[in-house]
């Protein structure tokens, strides 16, 4: 077993591609590897700005031999076709045999393949991988034809202690790499990836990203918690700070006070976006006039130079934020209302000051379907839109909604209005929040209900991992706020009401509107899904066909999910299966659809039809009052309540009587069986 040490040396790479392509490397040579017979036993990646490294541990030295069987051409073929299979496999006539099939007797031979060394294979596989590796965006430099993210510099690749050579449009390929780009010089040879990894560190580069992540987050902690502070919790820049720097080095600076009367949003989103610094809040969770630096060096200063050129450059940014929000103060979200309509919003479906009339149509009509206050619901999806032609907003479009709120605070706007522009974007994503007050729900459904009904009425409809106007999440926002704060709405109505807001035909209004059921149907399905609740379950509510109600379509996939578990479950599921298989047997055979409704209670009832008709007249209304008042729970239990009698009929009765009204008059009760339990879901398309 021998090792594989690979580095592909270049210019910066953007932060936000490196965790890909480092992993794209290593699916790519190992994938190629193992095609080509030759295992391995640990694969490890890792990126740096300058580079890419993958080791793989554990390599066989040299593909396996292979020894086939090769059939030639039907013994009593022309002896071309023999000369033809001998020439071939570069074969001489007494390597060739006579091997008896039940098609005939064919030329046979054993080929015998001698594996190449791995490193022989590594030389072929290499150039193509890295020829044709797939980046966002790539480019070419110089006069050669190679594309790479960045101009590449150096590959340093070594199997087995031993450099691999390969050609590679003139970069250097050997064992050498090069440190820190500005705390180091000159090159750094490694052939073992443990020597690599401790001559690159005592170079001032840390090769593992996971590394760098710990010593950035444990710098920034301490100096915060030294000046009394706590940092501001941002992964996201965590991660893309990880990607910028080698040699991490975290410094803590400083800035007026006076710019903390600018919200602390537009602080942080300035510090964040432009600067990549890290925001801290003070004892009683107010923001700090300070801010954390990652320097991607060990200055001999301290950093107290580094210190000073940042905090000079953010108090120009900070100050640029404080003019527009001085600047936006001076006039009323009512002011700027006529600008939107000189936005066009996409060019099939008008202006965004056509969008937010929509949006306060839709506004009232769930207000009144939740009981909200609809001039408030009007009035925040009328405002909700006006921040866009802000100064602020337009620096800063992550801004959006939280600038609404400060101006429309300073407007005197109700403070339930106020908020709802605030989160009529919310969800964004699968962990953000979802609105809870009336007036927010309000405007965020109406919101994303005008973006599905518009976009999907002039045909730009989501195809395949193609979303441009994020659709999808749309969809998932809607269904994350009804089912969350427990709502009732009749999601075909509320659709046909927005395709009339957009004008769509009454001869295709019904079609949209199922084609929109459908689209939020699947995304529900997608949903239960990620939160564990089995397809099978879904299926076999959905299968109901239902799918105007959400929050009652997901009460009963919870009670069923629940009573799938039981045992009195699982074994009336059987029954249902048993009862479902006989009935759809005979009834193909018959060419009849038996109904428990014609049931005629011959005479001559056995004790177990008796108990099993009285169980099933019994229980059908007890299930069908139970869902009346959608307690599905309780309709699960009256169904458990049949699994004795359905037990004992099958145990003591036989269906398929010689009497031909006995076996109708059974069939019939299988039917009542089969149809009970399909009140709540389609038992069918439940997975033993």
């Amino acid at each position: 077993m021998a090792e594989l040490l690979l580095e592909l040396f270049s210019e910066e790479i953007p932060a936000r591609m490196q965790a890909n392509a480092a992993e794209n490397l290593r699916t790519r040579v190992t994938d190629a590897l193992v095609e080509r017979g030759i295992t391995y036993a640990a694969a490890r990646a890792f990126a740096t700005p300058r580079r890419l490294c993958l080791v793989l541990d554990g390599v066989i030295k040299a593909q396996p031999d292979r020894r086939e069987e090769k059939r030639g051409p039907r013994v009593g073929a022309p002896e071309a076709a023999l000369a033809g299979f001998l020439r071939q496999f570069k074969l001489r006539a007494d390597q060739v045999s006579i091997t008896k099939t039940d098609k005939g007797d064919f030329h046979t031979a054993i080929i015998e393949t001698r594996g190449k060394p791995t490193s022989d294979v590594l030389a072929e596989i290499l150039p193509d991988i890295i020829q044709t590796f797939a980046w966002p965006k790539s480019m070419r430099w110089g006069s050669g034809e190679l594309r790479w993210v960045r101009p590449l510099h150096s590959i340093l690749c070594c199997f087995d202690g031993e450099i691999v050579p390969f050609d590679l449009a003139g970069v250097a390929v050997g064992d050498q790499t090069r440190g820190h780009r500005f705390m180091a010089s000159g090159a750094i040879s490694a052939r073992k990836f443990e020597d690599y990894a401790e001559r690159l560190a005592q170079h001032f580069v840390v090769i593992d990203p996971a590394r760098r992540r710990e010593i950035i987050a444990g710098e920034a902690t301490q100096l915060a918690f030294a000046h009394h502070l706590t940092l501001v919790d941002d992964p996201a820049l965590l991660d893309e700070v990880v990607g910028l720097v080698e040699w991490p080095v975290a410094l803590m600076g400083s800035f007026d006070p006076d710019f903390l009367d600018v919200p602390a949003e537009v602080l942080t989103t300035t510090m964040r976006v432009n600067q990549k610094y890290f925001a801290l809040r003070d004892s009683s969770g107010k923001l700090a006039p300070r801010f954390l630096t990652v320097a991607n060096l060990e200055a001999t200063d301290g950093g107290r130079a580094i210190i000073a050129g940042n905090e000079k450059v953010l108090r120009a940014r900070l100050s640029d934020a404080r003019f527009f929000w001085e600047q936006d103060r001076k006039s009323s979200l009512d002011s700027r209302l006529p600008a939107l309509g000189h936005i066009v919003f996409h060019a099939k479906l008008g202006t965004l000051a056509a969008r937010v009339e929509r949006m306060g149509h839709l506004a009232t009509y769930i207000a009144d379907a939740i009981k909200a206050d609809r001039q408030m619901a009007q009035r925040a999806a009328l405002l909700a839109k006006a921040d866009l032609v802000t100064g602020m907003v337009g620096e800063f479009p992550e801004l959006q909604g939280v600038m609404g709120r400060y101006y429309a605070l300073q407007d005197g706007e109700a403070a339930q209005v106020a908020d709802a522009i605030r989160d009529h974007y919310a969800p964004l994503g699968p962990n953000d929040k979802t609105p809870v007050a009336p007036i927010s729900i309000t405007v965020a459904l109406a919101e994303k209900i005008d973006t599905l009904t518009g976009f999907f009425s002039c045909d730009e409809k989501p195809t395949g991992s193609k979303d441009p106007f994020a659709l999808r999440r749309a969809g998932l926002g809607i269904i994350r706020i009804i089912l969350e704060n427990q709502l009732r709405l009749n999601l075909a109505e509320l659709f046909d009401y927005a395709c009339g807001l957009h004008q769509v035909d009454a001869d295709r209004r019904a079609s949209l509107v199922g084609e929109l059921l459908g689209f939020l149907t699947d995304r529900l399905k997608v949903y239960l899904r990620e939160r564990g609740v089995g397809h099978d379950l879904v299926a076999a509510v959905f299968g109901l066909g239902n799918q105007v109600d959400l929050l009652s379509m997901v009460r009963r996939i919870e009670a069923l999910a629940q009573f799938a578990k039981t045992e009195d479950g699982q074994n009336l599921l059987a029954g249902y299966r048993r009862a479902a298989n006989i009935l759809r047997i005979e009834e193909k055979k018959d060419a009849i659809r038996y109904r428990f409704a014609d049931h005629r209670a011959h005479s001559d009832l056995t004790e177990q039809e008796r108990v099993l008709l009285a169980a099933l007249d019994e229980q059908i209304r007890a299930v069908m009052v139970s869902l009346q008042s959608e307690k599905f729970a309780e309709a699960m239990d009256h169904l458990s309540k049949l699994r004795t009698p359905i037990d004992a009929f099958f145990d003591k009765v036989t269906v398929n009587d010689a009497d031909p009204a006995l076996r109708a008059d059974r069939l019939r009760l299988l039917s009542g069986i089969v149809s009970t339990m399909e009140q709540i879901a389609d038992f069918s398309q439940v997975e033993k």
